[in-house]
């Protein structure tokens, strides 16, 4: 956790929204995943890394939320 408080909290915000819904048009690659991964069609080991890769930037930011909020109560 040592590592999850050295994140700057608007680094963590910086990346969720640009590195995890990039790229912007026709739509982010994060909710075109996730709709294949609702669907059943998420098969490919591509698209399963693309939705890991655009994921974890907004994984790291609710870490970082959810040991902030933990941390102050």
């Amino acid at each position: 956790m040592h590592y999850l408080d050295q994140i700057p909290l608007s680094l963590a915000v910086i990346a969720a929204l640009t590195l995890g819904l990039a790229p912007f048009l026709p739509e982010p690659h994060i909710w075109e995943k996730l709709r294949m991964l609702a669907a059943g069609t998420l098969t490919r080991p591509l698209d399963i890394f693309d939705l890991l890769f655009h994921a974890l930037p907004w994984l790291i930011l609710a870490a970082k939320l959810a040991r902030m909020a933990l941390s102050r109560g």
